[in-house]
């Protein structure tokens, strides 16, 4: 069955994105000469993207405008405007933890969780993440949009993999034991 991954960059402090939801800080941590690129042998692995809307949009218009950067694969925007299908790109308005588990019973690759906060939540609720690639860039925003909201719950992990790639730490978790929800005391 395929997986569902969350592959995001959080800052050090963990936040995905600043108080007016900008990500320019993203390439801020980056050292090109002294990194290998984990992000191009995590797309050889999936088929599908999944986001909300303000993922979405921040694509589009902030950090790729003029190109989708997920060409050649299906990606299934959460959202309640009314918007036209696109070839590669389809505007659900269902529950994200539907879509999923339509998704993983499809043929295919893994499906990659790209993002955001409020999507992502929603994801941590209905225990609908197989594996989290978090990748730390060496910053400290002090505020803004944090990756995690509060759970009810504790979830636990298992930590896969750590690499230091370049100035930033790249970390794999996987669900611990069989997946079970351990309910907070």
């Amino acid at each position: 069955m395929r997986r569902v991954i969350l592959y995001i960059a959080i800052s050090l402090d963990g936040y995905i994105a600043d108080l007016n939801g900008g990500v320019s800080w993203l390439d801020s941590g980056a050292d090109a000469e002294n990194t290998e690129d984990g992000y191009e042998a995590f797309l050889q692995k999936i088929d599908t993207v999944v986001m909300g809307y303000n993922t979405y949009r921040q694509v589009t218009e902030e950090l790729s405008p003029g190109k989708w950067v997920y060409s050649g694969m299906m990606s299934y925007v959460l959202t309640h405007r009314k918007m036209d299908d696109l070839p590669e790109i389809r505007f659900v308005h269902q529950n994200v933890g539907r879509l999923l588990q339509r998704l993983k019973q499809q043929e295919g690759r893994d499906i990659w969780l790209c993002g955001g906060a409020n999507v992502v939540g929603q994801c941590l609720e209905q225990d609908l993440i197989d594996e989290f690639h978090i990748t730390m860039i060496p910053i400290l925003l002090g505020r803004g949009i944090p990756l995690f909201c509060t759970l009810d719950r504790s979830i636990h992990l298992k930590l896969i993999s750590v690499k230091k790639n370049g100035n930033l730490l790249e970390c794999i978790y996987r669900r611990a034991g069989n997946g079970q929800r351990e309910e907070s005391v």
